[in-house]
């Protein structure tokens, strides 16, 4: 048990003093949220934490559990690693604007930027493109700072104007200037990459290679070591086209096959939000998320079930765009909070330690 906790616990009137303008911070902004997608026109709806799959992303880790039947018998589930599934059901179900503020699962994540169980806001437009949720983004920011009074984001003695214009900046761009890679360069047009290429270019700018690094794995850590650390400082920050390995559930750019519809949105080196131009096509799909347990049961030696409901509704799906913002994050940033678990009500028990 977690010695720290028994001396001073979420609870004790002392420690919740300390939080609570934190934490009425968050009911602020969170229904200031609701107010502009309610202005938008958006339906609130609200999805089954409980899944057949909970994502199928070869990083993601879940929390498995079971139910049992009328009969006693077992059906394997699992907590939702995001509401996206649920979400793009009810697009094929004929819903056009949808937002959800859903709580999500992830084991193997905690710290102060991560919660085994946070509060995801998902939003979704059907037949508009993605550009349109980068602006909801901006528009968004601009409101929690707002509505807080502080003007601005802030972590950990950085700061980010969120009435300031966004830089907007593709992924390869990214790789060019703040590591002196030549990203694409390991992509070829039908969007498989060539470790060895990659791996050599990493070597040439003097970073760490090893034997059983893949693709993605020296991708990643290129992002992490060298591109993240100078997003969002000043001003926000929309990384843009990701190489199309690295969004599974991303539609092709018409621009260059190479890369997807897929963003992210960072603030003070935070990231706040994914989103995505749709895949609506089934087969692909099916075709990258084997790919992507494929890839999990190398690393983990675990894989998760393929959730074949989602792929039959993405036959009648239309074309979207759709994002998934970090609320907890949003509301670190914008009330001056140095660690998630001070703007969560009633944070989970500590275990592991």
């Amino acid at each position: 048990m977690n010695s720290s906790a028994i001396a001073s616990p979420w609870w004790t009137p002392s420690v919740h003093a300390d939080r609570r303008p934190f934490l009425i911070g968050r009911n602020a902004i969170q229904a200031a949220l609701r107010g502009f997608f309610a202005r938008e026109d958006f339906v609130e709806v609200d999805t089954a934490v409980l899944q057949v799959s909970p994502g199928n992303e070869a990083h993601l880790h879940a929390f498995a559990t079971e139910a049992l039947t009328t009969d006693g018998q077992k059906a394997p589930f699992y907590l939702h690693t995001s509401p996206e599934f649920a979400c793009k059901k009810l697009l094929a179900a004929g819903e056009e604007r949808i937002s959800c503020f859903a709580h999500v699962y992830r084991n193997r994540e905690r710290g102060p930027l991560h919660h085994p169980e946070f509060t995801m806001l998902e939003w979704y437009r059907a037949g508009e493109s993605y550009e349109s949720l980068m602006m909801d983004c901006v528009r968004i920011l601009a409101l929690a700072a707002e509505t807080v009074k502080t003007g601005k984001l802030a972590y950990r003695g950085a700061e980010s104007d969120p009435f300031a214009g966004p830089e907007r900046i593709g992924v390869a761009e990214a790789f060019e200037r703040h590591a002196g890679i030549d990203l694409l360069a390991s992509v070829a047009a039908d969007g498989s990459t060539d470790r060895d290429h990659l791996a050599a270019e990493l070597r040439r700018v003097g970073m760490r290679v090893a034997d059983d690094d893949g693709w993605a794995d020296l991708f990643s850590r290129v992002l992490v070591e060298k591109i993240e650390p100078y997003l969002g400082f000043g001003r926000i920050t929309i990384l843009d086209e990701y190489p199309i390995s690295e969004a599974a559930l991303a539609r092709p750019s018409a621009r260059d096959p190479r890369v997807a519809e897929r963003c992210e949105l960072y603030a003070c080196g935070v990231e706040l939000a994914n989103g995505f131009g749709e895949l609506t096509n089934a087969a692909e799909q099916r075709r990258r998320f084997e790919i992507e347990m494929t890839e999990k049961a190398r690393i983990y030696g675990e894989s998760y079930p393929i959730d074949e409901d989602f792929l039959a509704a993405l036959a009648l799906m239309p074309e979207a765009s759709g994002i998934a913002l970090g609320f907890d994050r949003l509301v670190m940033l914008a009330t001056g909070a140095s660690r998630i678990d001070q703007v969560l009500w009633a944070p989970v028990a500590e275990y592991g330690r």
